[in-house]
């Protein structure tokens, strides 16, 4: 049960902020709550220490923290923010997390140049059939979620709750 979760429950979330994202250009507060609940709930399965469970909280607080930075210089969503902070509680603080962040960076760089690029040709594509929601064309956001939940994808095989898993595993 405790593997399954690990392997399911923060990727799944990742997965469906990123659709929701796209789809409707926010973030239901309930994929955040989920991330932190699940989490706290199999901290004591996964072998964590107190001391390392205490690094996951003190990773978690410390991206809210440059995260709430950017919220209020208008740079960063509020949902993307919490997201950003739930998936970190799941990675701790360690190497990861720093693959995570440095991903969601590249990523969001990324999706920034694809959505501008898809805004200023949306008449041609709309000639050739191609159909994107009109939320994505008309906002002046960037649906965020989608290069934090692909920067997780990318960077959770490598983050400790992912690596105890397997070894209790096998």
């Amino acid at each position: 049960m405790y593997s399954a979760i690990v392997f399911i429950v923060l990727p799944a979330c990742l997965v469906l902020a990123a659709l929701t994202d796209f789809l409707e250009m926010t973030i239901p507060n309930w994929i955040s709550l989920l991330l932190i609940g699940a989490f706290v709930l199999i901290a004591p399965f996964s072998g964590l220490s107190l001391v390392e469970f205490g690094w996951h909280l003190a990773a978690a607080l410390l991206v809210f923290l440059g995260c709430f930075a950017l919220f209020a210089l208008n740079v960063m969503g509020g949902g993307d923010a919490k997201l950003l902070t739930a998936a970190a509680l799941w990675f701790g603080f360690n190497t990861s997390l720093f693959e995570f962040l440095v991903y969601t960076g590249y990523l969001g760089g990324l999706l920034t140049i694809v959505v501008m690029l898809l805004r200023a040709n949306w008449d041609k594509l709309a000639t050739v059939g191609v159909r994107l929601p009109q939320t994505l064309m008309v906002a002046k956001k960037i649906p965020y979620a989608i290069a934090i939940g692909g920067a997780g994808l990318l960077a959770y095989p490598s983050s400790p709750l992912v690596v105890a898993a397997i070894q209790k595993a096998l």
